[in-house]
Parts: C-alpha cells; structure tokens; sequence
C-alpha cells in the first residue's frame, strides 16, 4: 500500500504506472484509482474511474452549506455514494469470487474517508484482503486526526507492506 500524509504527492501517478507495466505483462488485474476533476484550474471533486474504462462521480464541492441527513461530507465535497458503489462493488465482488488458484492483482486506490461511508465497500475491501488469490495494490492516508478504522486494521496486518510516499 502507498500511504501519504498530502493530497497531490504522485500516489495514484505511481498506481497508473505501475498498472500499465501490470497490463503489459499480461499479468490479471481490475480495481479502480480515483482522479481529481478540474474546471478553470480548480479542484471541483473527484472521479472513481475502473480499469476497465468506466468513470463516474466519487465527490463534488457543494456550494450550499447546510447537510442533509443523507448527505455524506468531508470538507467541502459531498461524496456520491450512489455512484461510487455502483462503479466498485460489482468489480470488488467479481475479484472475490474468483477462483484461489489464479493469482490476481486488485488495485484500491484510494482507501480513504470519502470511500468509507460504504459500509459495502468496507466488506467488500475485508473480504478482497481475506481472498488467497488475491494481491491489493492501493493507497491509504496517513493519520491526520481521528484514525479511520479500517485504514489502521490494514496498516497493522502482517501481510501488508506500507510505502509512504513523499
């Protein structure tokens, strides 16, 4: 897992790349990274975009202040959980009920406050780390404040290897 304390250091870069040197070996691979969306230079949300081509919205900024009860926040963006389950859960379960003989590379990017409002990824990402066949490529945050639980149940795994990336 790569792990950085900012926003903007090169963690989903290194993903892609190492992704694409993934695909070319011929190597079997699925997940998803996210990527920032931009309007006249400005960070207006995020994007949840499979490797597989699909792409849809994981945040946007709100302009209007006041929440919802259904409302997921995390500063100024509202997260689209509709929309980023729809794109990940099918491809998470599809990996999970793979066969344990074929070893398969899952790529997580990111593992973060925004994908942990689902408590379905939440499982799904358990379940993805429990499966034998399975490799996760991914990236966490570092702790800034209260711990994300999940986040620090995978840190302390002995089967995960954290690069922080600076």
């Amino acid at each position: 897992l790569f792990s950085s304390l900012f926003l903007g250091v090169g963690k989903t870069t290194l993903i892609q790349k190492v992704t694409q040197a993934l695909k070319s070996s011929g190597i079997p691979i699925d997940g998803f990274y996210t990527e920032e969306v931009r309007e006249g230079g400005r960070r207006t949300g995020f994007d949840v975009v499979t490797l597989s081509g699909n792409r849809g919205p994981l945040s946007r900024v709100s302009s209007d202040s006041s929440t919802s009860r259904r409302e997921y926040r995390v500063g100024q963006y509202v997260v689209d959980l509709v929309s980023f389950e729809h794109l990940v859960l099918p491809m998470l379960r599809n990996i999970n009920h793979g066969s344990d003989t074929e070893k398969r590379i899952c790529v997580i990017d990111e593992i973060g406050k925004m994908e942990l409002f689902s408590q379905a990824f939440i499982q799904a990402v358990r379940q993805t780390l429990a499966g034998s066949g399975t490799v996760v490529l991914g990236t966490i945050p570092i702790p800034k404040g209260k711990p994300l639980d999940l986040v620090e149940e995978i840190r302390s795994r002995k089967d995960v290897k954290v690069f922080n990336v600076s």
